[in-house]
């Protein structure tokens, strides 16, 4: 065998040994998802289980004591009134907005997944509550619902809706103060869920949408019976998420209401930042920041069953 052979040979051979990992989908999988994995360890699930250690102690800020209570911490939460009610607001604001947040996704979404000038724009302004900082967007909602200053009430008394004696105190009625924590919560997840399903739309098979419109059905037809039925897993993931990101944001009701009035509007998250961090009880603020979580995973393994039912259906 020639020297050039050997070395075209051995070349090739140490090319073959460099490809190896590359031909080895399951070693290579494992090596991409790894900085991923790592990242949910560190900054998610180490968190939680020192959260978890928190919640059966007597732990306090500035402490460094530790004093294992079992479940006290979760009694004393269930029987404290506040808690309950930062509970149901927790569940009424998620399920509330997130209903409004699908009708107005899934109509923004057909609307943009139709050509027309001008709707890069569109998606693009569609966009920026998504990317905007939640600090920075809650703070000009403040604004907006200021007692003194909120543009909705002047727009109201300009159109006639409110007298020259009304007014609305968005920040001081529970019930206005609920509905300004709703309204923000759709307008920042709304994009998200917009595009979401207008991903989905755009990859239904168009012979399906064309032998609809050919057998005659009507838009609300089509819409019911062919659409809806093929985007269910990309609308369960898109309710998936937008349940969670509501159920467990601190942001839009500590700045906009910081549980006020009187602690009425109050969620999980937030009442366990005053009791937790605010309070300095970090046994108690911590019960109450994990009672939530085998709610969600129940629902979040619940979910997305159903999606992947719905996509070994079709």
């Amino acid at each position: 065998m020639s020297v050039s052979s050997r070395l075209s040979r051995g070349g090739t051979i140490q090319r073959g040994e460099g490809l190896r990992l590359a031909d080895r989908s399951d070693r290579l999988g494992a090596l991409m998802a790894a900085p991923a994995l790592l990242y949910v360890l560190v900054l998610v699930g180490i968190p939680f289980i020192l959260a978890l250690i928190l919640a059966v102690s007597e732990s306090t800020a500035g402490s460094l004591s530790f004093q294992f209570v079992g479940l006290r911490n979760f009694a004393r939460v269930v029987g404290d009134p506040i808690f309950r009610r930062a509970l149901r607001n927790t569940l009424v604001f998620t399920l509330i907005s997130q209903g409004i947040v699908m009708v107005l996704a899934t109509t923004l979404a057909r609307i943009l997944n139709t050509p027309f000038r001008g709707r890069r724009l569109v998606r693009f302004l569609i966009l920026m509550p998504w990317v905007a900082p939640v600090a920075l967007s809650s703070m000009a909602w403040v604004w907006i619902f200021d007692s003194t200053f909120s543009v909705i009430n002047w727009t109201l008394r300009a159109v006639g809706l409110l007298g020259p004696r009304e007014w609305l105190y968005w920040f001081g009625d529970p019930t206005l103060a609920s509905i300004a924590i709703v309204t923000v919560h759709v307008w920042r997840m709304l994009p998200f869920s917009t595009v979401v399903l207008l991903a989905g739309l755009s990859s239904l098979p168009r012979e399906v949408q064309e032998a609809a419109v050919v057998d005659g059905a009507g838009f609300f037809r089509r819409l019911l019976h062919v659409e809806l039925p093929l985007l269910l897993p990309v609308l369960t993931v898109a309710v998936l998420f937008g349940m969670v990101f509501t159920a467990t944001d601190l942001g839009v009701v500590y700045l906009l209401t910081r549980g006020g009035p009187y602690n009425t509007t109050h969620v999980l998250a937030s009442y366990a930042f005053q009791q937790g961090i605010l309070g300095a009880d970090l046994g108690q603020g911590a019960a109450i920041a994990v009672f939530l979580f085998p709610v969600l995973v129940l629902v979040a393994i619940g979910m997305l069953r159903v999606a992947r039912g719905t996509e070994v259906g079709h």
